[in-house]
C-alpha cells in the first residue's frame, strides 16, 4: 500500500485519466471492489442488510456501485441521499430494485433502516473536505452517529476527516472498517483520526504500477510482509537462518538481553549467541536454553573497553550482530564500542545505550540499521522532541541520508527511511507497546531477520511490522492494553508470523 496526500490522489487519478482509464472505470473498480469485501464479511457473519450514507462526491458514487453490485448479489439494500449528483448511478441502482430511503426531519425512516441494517456504509463525506464542517453536514453527521449503526464501513475514509491533518470533526461517525481506494490517505495514520478508522483494507481502482511507484511512501501490510520473510523448506538446517550475534545486558538492565535473544529466535533465527557480562550469565543461562554464551570481562557488572577483543574472537560464524539493549551508560563501554565499530562488516542493528555510545562514530556505519526512540534521535540529532514529532517523516528522511543508516523511528507509526529515501509506515499505533523492554523486543526481531540474509531495510519493515501487530495481539488476548508486558509480546510473535504467512 502506498501513503500519499490528497494533492497526490488527484494528480494519480487525473494521470490514469489522461491514459485512458475514465473516472467512470475507476469509480467502478473503486465500488465493485468495495462490495466484494462487504460480501465476504457478510458471508463471515451471515449477514446481508446493508444502508448506504449517499453523499455528493466520489465517495458516495462509490457507494452506490457497491450498492448496486450487492444488490444483484442478494443482499437486501437501501440508500439515503443525503446530497447526490450521480443521477444516472441511482437510476441503475433503482433499476435492480434498490430502495432510496424517504427523507424526513427527525431521521425517523433512516433510524428504522439503521437499526435493520448489518452494515452501514459511510459515503457521506469525501477526502477533500476541510475543517470546521459546514452546519448542514455537522448537523447530518451527528444525527447518524447518534443512530449507533451496528457495523459501520467508512467508504475511502471516515465523513469528517481531514485527510492530510488527520484531524476530524467531534460527530465522525467512528468506522469498524475503513476501505480506502487505491492508496492510503495521509491523514488516516495521524491521530486523532486514526482512532476512528478501525481495521484498514485497500482495494484497487485499476491505477498502474508505474504511476503508484512515483509515491514513495509504502504502508507496511500483511501482504507486504509475508514477501519478505525467509522461505524455510524441508530441507533447511539450523545454518541455514543464521547466527544473531546479541550484545546486551548490564547488572542494571539484565532482562533486556533475555528479551532481544529470545525475539532473536522467536523470528526463527537458527542459532542466537549471547555477548553478555560474565557475572550475568548464570541469571541468564536457565532462561535462554537455546542459546550459546560469550561471556565478557565487566566493572562491576558493565562490560568493560577489553571485551571488544573477546567479541571480535567470536565473530566467525555470525551473520548479524545487536549492539545495545541494556549496555548501560558507563564510560569503559562506550570505548568498548568504539573500538568494536571500526572492525565489524557483518550486518547490524544499534539500539537504546549503543545509539548513545555510538553518537561520534555514526561516520563508520554504512548500512547499519539504527532503532531510536524520539528520545534517543533528539540525543542524536541535537533537534527537540518536538521538532521531531512534528516532522517525522522529514527528519527520518534526512538522517536515513546523511548517516547511510537504515533509521527505524519508534513510536506511533513507526517510521523506516533508507539512505536512498524509500520510507515505510507502520500502520500501528498502541498503548500496549508503552512499556519497558518493548524496544528490545523489536530490536530482537529485526537482528534475527538480519542473520537470515533480509537486507537491512526490508528486515527493518518486517520486523517492525510484526512487532506492532505482536503487540496488538497481546492487548486483544489480554484484554487490556495496560497488562502487556515485553515478554507478552514475544509470545505472540509466532501468532502474528503463522498469520502473515498464510498470506504468502
Amino acid at each position: 500500500m502506498k501513503l500519499v496526500s490528497v494533492s497526490q490522489m488527484i494528480a494519480l487519478e487525473k494521470q490514469a485519466d489522461a491514459s485512458g482509464l475514465s473516472y467512470a472505470e475507476m469509480m467502478q473498480n473503486a465500488g465493485i471492489g468495495l462490495a466484494k469485501i462487504v460480501h465476504e464479511i457478510g458471508k463471515q457473519n451471515n449477514w446481508n442488510k446493508v444502508v448506504g450514507l449517499i453523499g455528493s462526491g466520489n465517495n458516495g458514487g462509490d457507494t452506490l456501485v457497491a450498492l448496486t453490485w450487492l444488490q444483484q448479489n442478494g443482499w437486501e439494500t437501501s440508500a439515503y441521499l443525503i446530497k447526490t449528483n450521480n443521477n444516472e448511478l441511482i437510476k441503475k441502482y433503482l433499476d435492480i430494485g434498490g430502495k432510496i430511503i424517504e427523507q424526513d426531519e427527525s431521521f425517523f425512516h433512516l433510524s428504522s433502516f439503521i437499526a435493520q441494517a448489518d452494515v452501514t456504509l459511510d459515503g457521506v463525506l469525501g477526502t477533500g473536505i476541510k475543517l470546521p464542517l459546514k452546519k448542514e453536514a455537522s448537523e447530518v453527521l451527528g444525527k447518524i452517529k447518534n443512530l449507533k449503526p451496528k457495523f459501520v464501513i467508512a467508504v475511502d475514509c471516515p465523513s469528517g476527516v481531514d485527510c492530510d491533518s488527520g484531524e476530524c470533526s467531534d460527530e465522525t461517525i467512528p468506522a469498524n472498517l475503513t476501505v480506502t481506494m487505491a492508496a492510503v490517505k495521509r491523514g488516516l495514520l495521524k491521530l486523532p483520526a486514526f482512532e476512528k478508522v478501525g481495521e484498514l483494507l485497500l482495494v484497487e481502482i485499476g491505477l498502474s504500477d508505474e504511476m503508484l511507484n512515483e509515491i514513495k511512501i509504502d504502508v507496511a501490510d500483511d501482504e507486504m510482509v509475508s514477501a519478505l520473510l525467509p522461505k524455510r523448506t524441508l530441507a533447511s538446517h539450523k545454518g541455514t537462518f543464521g547466527t544473531a550475534f546479541v550484545i546486551a545486558g548490564s547488572t542494571s538492565y539484565t532482562g533486556a538481553a533475555l528479551l532481544a535473544g529470545s525475539a532473536a529466535y522467536r523470528i526463527g533465527t537458527g542459532l542466537v549467541t549471547m555477548a553478555v557480562p560474565e557475572n550475568l550469565h548464570s541469571a541468564l543461562a536457565g532462561h535462554l536454553p537455546e542459546a550459546t554464551w560469550v561471556l565478557l570481562p565487566h566493572e562491576n557488572g558493565f562490560i568493560s573497553e577489553s571485551a571488544s577483543d573477546v567479541v571480535l574472537n567470536n565473530l566467525n560464524r555470525a551473520t548479524s550482530i545487536l549492539i545495545g539493549p541494556g549496555l548501560g551508560n558507563k564510560e569503559t563501554t562506550k570505548k568498548f564500542i568504539e573500538k568494536l565499530l571500526h572492525s565489524i562488516k557483518i550486518p547490524m542493528l544499534i539500539d537504546a545505550d549503543g545509539l548513545r555510545h555510538a553518537k561520534d562514530s555514526l561516520s563508520l556505519l554504512h548500512n547499519a540499521v539504527l532503532t531510536p526512540h524520539v528520545g534517543e534521535m533528539s540525543a542524536l540529532t541535537g533537534l527537540s522532541k518536538e521538532e521531531i514529532q512534528n516532522n517525522r517523516e522529514e527528519v527520518a528522511k534526512k538522517y536515513a541520508k546523511q548517516w547511510n543508516c537504515i533509521v527505524v523511528l519508534k513510536g506511533a507509526f513507526t517510521l523506516i527511511a533508507s539512505p536512498d529515501e524509500r520510507m515505510t509506515i507502520i500502520p500501528v499505533a498502541t498503548p500496549a507497546l508503552a512499556k519497558a523492554g518493548t524496544g528490545d523486543v523489536l530490536a530482537g526481531l529485526i537482528t534475527g531477520l538480519l542473520a537470515q540474509g533480509l537486507n537491512p531495510y526490508n528486515a527493518a519493515v518486517a520486523g517492525a511490522y510484526i512487532h506492532g501487530k505482536a503487540g496488538l495481539r497481546s492487548a486483544e488476548k489480554l484484554g487490556t492494553t495496560a497488562s502487556v508486558l515485553a515478554s507478552d509480546v514475544v509470545d505472540s510473535v509466532p501468532e502474528i508470523i503463522s498469520k502473515i504467512e498464510f498470506k504468502s
